[in-house]
Order: structure tokens, then sequence, then C-alpha cells
């Protein structure tokens, strides 16, 4: 059965990546939390998804020359961009959520760089530490673009679930078809392949259950996309409007 993950825990519904989003995600019913970290200067994984403060904060500059403490003192934009009493989570911060929830919740954690292919040197064994003291590795799957990523986190936990991302631009960048994707997963040793959503069709989801691959597509927010992602049987539907495609999942009333 498909599963709805809450897109930094529904971020067409309250601020992206706060405890606010994650928690209201839960509360809906919502399978997975979907979540993208950084590191602070300090060596603090901090849960937010640009490198730099400015769209999602009142603050500006990188993420990596501020400390967990600057972070705290900053409060995050609505989807209106209107400014909340929501500060930035660390990721123990949303672990800890989500170890409380009464229903258990899985995770998709998004390992972010400081630059597009430049990694945080040893941000992934923070991640993987933390996942740990949670007691919540058996619930979570590490994603990443960047295959360095990807082959650090295999070194470091060589069962842990691991998704492959591809964009339409890096598919297009390669002049290759949407299939081919599950030959890049494969190459990197994953368990699970997140596409963009547009390049989801018959072909890609019977290569990727050829390759016994879990297949996830991102982001899925118009009515008719996301039907059409549950007509093809995709693994994970990851969507900014998580209600409404567990409405849509659900079906008539």
């Amino acid at each position: 059965m498909t599963r709805i993950a809450a897109h930094r825990g529904g971020g067409a519904l309250w601020p992206e990546n706060s405890l606010l989003a994650f928690g209201s995600a839960i509360a809906l019913g919502c399978d997975l939390l979907e979540l993208d970290v950084h590191l602070t200067r300090d060596g603090t994984v901090a849960v937010i998804h640009d490198a730099t403060l400015e769209r999602t904060t009142d603050g500006a500059g990188p993420v990596a020359s501020s400390t967990a403490a600057d972070l705290r003192r900053l409060r995050l934009r609505g989807p209106g961009a209107a400014l909340t009493a929501e500060h930035v989570p660390t990721l123990d911060e949303v672990l800890a959520a989500t170890s409380a929830a009464t229903a258990p919740v899985g995770l998709l954690v998004e390992v972010k760089g400081a630059a597009p292919g430049v990694r945080y040197e040893g941000l992934e064994e923070l991640v993987l530490a933390a996942l740990a003291r949670a007691g919540l590795q058996a619930r979570a799957t590490v994603m990443a673009f960047n295959p360095d990523v990807i082959a650090r986190v295999k070194a470091l936990a060589p069962r842990a679930r691991t998704t492959f991302l591809a964009s339409r631009g890096a598919v297009a960048r390669a002049g290759a078809r949407p299939e081919q994707t599950v030959d890049w997963a494969l190459a990197a040793g994953v368990t699970d392949l997140g596409v963009e959503y547009t390049l989801a069709d018959e072909r890609l989801v019977a290569a990727a259950r050829a390759a016994n691959l879990a297949l996830g597509v991102w982001t899925v927010n118009d009515p008719e996309d996301i039907r059409r992602m549950l007509d093809l049987g995709v693994d994970i539907i990851t969507s900014d409007r998580p209600d409404l495609a567990k409405r849509l999942q659900r079906g008539p009333a």
C-alpha cells in the first residue's frame, strides 16, 4: 500500500520543517515525516531545508555559520511567509517528538550539503548517532542526491535504509530515460529510489519493482497528480498537502 509522507512536515499547511508541522502531520495520521538536515557551526544537526536562512526564517546567512543557539533565536516563516512563533528545530527535538507519538511514524531524513555536491564532513555520523540514541534506526530512511553521502552512510551503517534521490533536471542533463534512475540507484547500493513525480510512469514502476527497490515520488500536491501516483502504485507519495493526499487515498466517504 502507498504510504503518505509529509514533505517538510507539510509545508503548504504549516511552517516547513517545524515542530508544529511534524506534530500536526503525526496527528493527521501520516505514515512518514520528510525532513532536511544541515550542520551548524557548533556541530549541531539542524532541521531546515535551505543552506541559508533568508527564505524560511527572519535570519540571514549560511546555516553552517550559525550556532544552535543562534538558530533557536530565529523564527520560522509560515506558508504565507509571515513570521510565526516556531523556531528552527534540532534533529534531536524532532526525533523526541516522533518517539513521543502514540502511533508509530517513519522518517525520511534528507542529508543536505553546504552547497550542491558538497558534503558536510561528519554530518552522516551525527545523523546516525541521533537516530540510534532515539531508538529510531528501524523507522528511518536516510536520503540524498549526492552519492558520496549515500556511500558514507552505507559505510557507517550497512543495514540502514537509504534512498537515492533523482530530479528531472538530472535525468535531462544525463540524456537518460526515467527508468534509468533505477540503474543509478542500484549503482549507489540503496534500498529505495526517490524521484521527482513527473518522472514516474508505468515503466519506472516496473523497473523499480524488478530491481526490488521501493519507489517514492516528490513533491505531489495537485489532486490529479496524487491520484495518478496512487493509481501507479508507487510506494511513497511525498506531499506538501498530506491532508489532501490522505483524503484522496481513503477515497469517497
